[in-house]
């Protein structure tokens, strides 16, 4: 199947147009014609089929056939991740994380972070392609960056907070700590890992120290491996 993404689709919409990008995607390189029918995803649990009445590189349209609303993952997670120094690797968490199956994504600037200016779009650009690739309706909210002070000022509301270091300090394993349909978010540092500093206000409020395994791993390794513990424990 070939999933397209249209995020102002309603569920009540009767015909559809795609932009110059989408439509010469599906002129020039599906060469689709006039009577195929398409799957397309709002991003928000919809999964529409279309069939194609108009069939141009630089526009197309549909008439909605059905719509059908796809339950979201039984779990809410939130990553916050500090962006690499590399911005390939950070990019590659988050084609990886939507695969997997993530709800909501922060890029969190720290005291040690390298990269502290990041390009939305692009990384936008990534996380509805690789949403379309894995066949997901429901696509992860991408947060603006922010200062990693700024983030605890929020209070995040998830039911099961936690920070992963890689300091000596007691900690609990990830798997040892998360039940199956929490509310969870995790925090992922820079490649210097945060500060003490940083540990010690997150645990001041109330985030459990946990470690990922007897491995040191790369942030977005961490992150990734975070991102499947979470899935993993909630399979079945």
């Amino acid at each position: 199947m070939q999933l397209f993404y249209h995020p102002d689709l309603q569920p009540d919409a009767s015909d559809i147009s795609f932009g110059k990008d989408e439509s010469r995607h599906i002129a020039k390189v599906l060469r689709k014609q006039s009577g195929d029918v398409l799957s397309i995803t709002n991003g928000q649990g919809y999964l529409f089929t279309a069939e194609l009445t108009y069939v141009n590189q630089k526009a197309s349209q549909a008439r909605i056939i059905s719509a059908e609303k796809i339950a979201a993952l039984p779990y809410h997670l939130h990553l916050a991740v500090a962006p690499t120094k590399l911005n390939d690797r950070f990019e590659w968490f988050l084609e990886k994380a939507t695969e997997i199956g993530v709800a909501e994504i922060t890029p969190l600037i720290c005291d040690h972070s390298e990269r502290k200016v990041i390009k939305t779009d692009r990384y936008e650009r990534i996380i509805q392609s690789a949403m379309k690739q894995s066949l997901k309706v429901w696509k992860p909210k991408l947060n603006p960056a922010i200062g990693f002070s700024e983030f605890l000022q929020e209070d995040p509301s998830e039911e099961k907070k936690c920070i992963a270091h890689c300091y000596s300090s007691e900690k609990v394993s990830l798997k040892h700590t998360i039940f199956p349909g929490e509310s969870v978010l995790i925090m992922i540092g820079p490649e210097g890992d945060f500060s003490p500093s940083e540990v010690e206000r997150a645990v001041a409020q109330a985030f459990v120290a946990v470690h990922l395994g007897n491995s040191r791993l790369r942030t977005e390794t961490a992150a990734v491996v975070a991102c499947h513990s979470i899935a993993f424990i909630n399979e079945g």
